[in-house]
């Protein structure tokens, strides 16, 4: 599973497919499951790190099973 942010998701998922991120280079492919939208960084951000503390992978846990 990786979360993150993007103002392009599609360029993102590009670039992981493609083995250009080496922190995520082993775990490919990756598909996009679940997608969230913001008004703005700062917003995204917040999600984010909320997502990847223990109370957001309860969420996604609880949300989309196990992806």
């Amino acid at each position: 599973m990786y979360i993150g942010y993007s103002e392009d998701l599609e360029e993102r998922l590009n670039s992981h497919n493609s083995g250009k991120v080496r922190s995520t280079k082993a775990y490919k492919p990756y598909s996009v499951v679940f997608k969230e939208e913001f008004e703005n960084k700062t917003e995204a951000r917040k999600r984010e790190l909320f997502l990847k503390s223990g109370k957001g992978r309860e969420f996604i846990k609880s949300t989309l099973g196990s992806v």
